[in-house]
This record gives structure tokens, sequence and C-alpha cells, in this order.
């Protein structure tokens, strides 16, 4: 485990000297096996989840030692670990990074051996936040070269609360610092995050059944999708949400129904196909857009 005194010295010390910090940018990897890799610091790498044995190969073969998730799903540590990796789990939402997660990203990025590998779903938005963020405090990038780092990886402009996140960045203090525990390997994350996960991945499914003109529908994907929207409109949480979050709620679950059942129809039509996901999509987006991209409060 890092000292924490040489943590606090390698933190503080960094931020005095962030007028000095390189300005070149981050270079892309080729690495097949990992969806939009990046080197971004000698220590840090930056992409999408690694899935399947020949991703954490790549990590690997690239010296990477630990791997940072700031995803919502649950990370593959078993497979990680077969390669020789370590998971840090700090997961972090569309709207920011947290105050508490600076310090713990911090430490993270001063953790002692190898390369670090950061990722989120597909390494464009959060994982990318993140990483920002770990340079801001451990390797002195300005605001400006921290932005710039996420116009680079491709970090969408909807996102406003992570493009705060590094503008406003401050460096943590030794109080903060002092405070954070044990890295967890495996966090342990609400059950709306939990939802969210389980929708993103029924939505990567059928997208990759559109592109194929429908023919290669995944089994059920749909109705997964659909029960996935009915279950998630019947929790505690969502009862407490406002009228315009439960009225997009409503629509993506009867677009995923018109999907379910114009799958099962012989022989389906594709426009219809498509337009029901577009609903489906388009509802979620705009929800995401008020209530996921950008804090809003819950009804009490």
């Amino acid at each position: 485990m890092i000292h924490l005194k040489r943590l606090v010295a390698i933190v503080l010390v960094s931020a005095a000297i962030s007028g000095r910090a390189a300005e070149a940018p981050a270079t892309p990897l080729t690495a097949p096996a990992l969806e939009h890799a990046y080197r971004v610091t000698d220590r840090l790498l930056s992409g999408g989840q690694p899935v399947g044995d020949a991703a954490f190969a790549e990590l690997a073969r690239l010296g990477v030692k630990t791997i940072v998730s700031v995803d919502g799903t649950k990370p593959d540590v078993a497979a990680a670990r077969k390669h020789g990796l370590r998971y840090v789990h700090l997961p972090i939402g569309y709207d920011g990074v947290p105050a508490e997660r600076i310090a713990e990203f911090a430490r993270a990025a001063a953790l002692p051996d190898g390369q670090i590998f950061v990722h989120c779903h597909h390494g464009k938005h959060r994982g990318p936040a993140a990483v920002a963020v770990m340079c801001a405090a451990t390797s002195g990038w300005s605001p400006a070269r921290a932005e710039a780092w996420l116009r680079q990886a491709g970090t969408a402009d909807e996102y406003a609360g992570l493009y705060r996140s590094v503008r406003e960045f401050q460096p943590p203090s030794a109080a903060a610092l002092a405070r954070v525990g044990e890295l967890p390997e495996v966090a342990k994350t609400p059950a709306l995050v939990d939802a969210m996960v389980a929708l993103d991945e029924c939505f990567d499914l059928l997208k990759a059944a559109q592109k194929s003109g429908w023919k290669a529908t995944p089994a059920n994907a749909a109705t997964l999708l659909w029960e996935q929207l009915r279950e998630l409109a019947r929790t505690d949480d969502t009862a407490h949400r406002p009228a315009d979050y439960r009225a997009r709620l409503v629509e993506a679950e009867k677009a995923a129904d018109m999907l379910r059942v114009g799958l099962r129809a012989t022989p389906s039509d594709s426009a219809t196909l498509d337009a029901a996901f577009q609903q489906a999509g388009q509802s979620c987006a705009a929800c995401h857009k008020s209530y996921r991209n950008e804090k809003k409060p819950v009804e009490p």
C-alpha cells in the first residue's frame, strides 16, 4: 500500500507545478482488442471496457498492472487476475466526478506498480474525464489541457458535468486523501445503476442487430429490454422521480414492446423495427439529457 505521506507529497507537489505539465496530445494505441485506446501519459492509458481474453492479454502486453473501471458494470476480476492484473472499481456517473472520487482517483493514479488503464463502457466519456482528473491531481494538468484531452477522446458536449469537473478541478486536500480507504476491487452500486447497465447491454445487442438488417437478432434481446424498462418503472426510485422522467420511461417501454412484437412477426418489417428502436433510443436519450447528464433532484 502506498504510504499516505508519499501520496500527499505526490499530489500537492504535482498541483504546484501545473504550469510545467507537458502539452503533447495523447497517442492512439494500435490495440485491436481494445476500444478507443490511448496512451495519455507515461503511466496512464485510457479506453473502453476490456472484454474477452484477448483484451486482457493486450493490456498485459502493454505493461498494465492495474485496471481502474469507472463504469457501473461489475469488473471481470477473474479474467484480469488470469493475466496478472488487478482491478480498482470507482464508478462515476455522466453528470460529473463527485468530490470524494477525486481523492480516490489521485490515490489510484499514484499506485506504484506498472501502467494503469482507465476505462468506462466505450472509453469516450466517463473514462476520459476520470483520466483528466487523475492527471490534474498528480501530473499538473491545467483545466485547458484536461479539456483538450476530453475533446481528443470524443467526449460529447452534452455531458456538461464531465466538462465542468475538469474546468473547475480543485486538488484534493491532505485531509481528503487521508480519508481514502482501501480501493475496492468491486464496488457496491445502487440498483438504478445496475438497471442502466443492463439496459445499455440490451441496446448494444440491438444496435448490432439493426446493422445486420435485423437478420442476426439475439434471442430475447428486445423482450429483455422491454421487461427491464417495465421493472424500472415499478421501482420506488422511479415513483419519486418527476413526471417527465416517468413519461419518458413509459414511452421507451411502449417502443420496446413494439420492437418485441415486430421481431416476432413473420415476416418482420425492417422499417417498423427501425422506427420502434429509434423511438426507444430517443426516449432514453431525452431522459438521459435531463436526468443522467446533469443532476436533478428526486421528489420528496
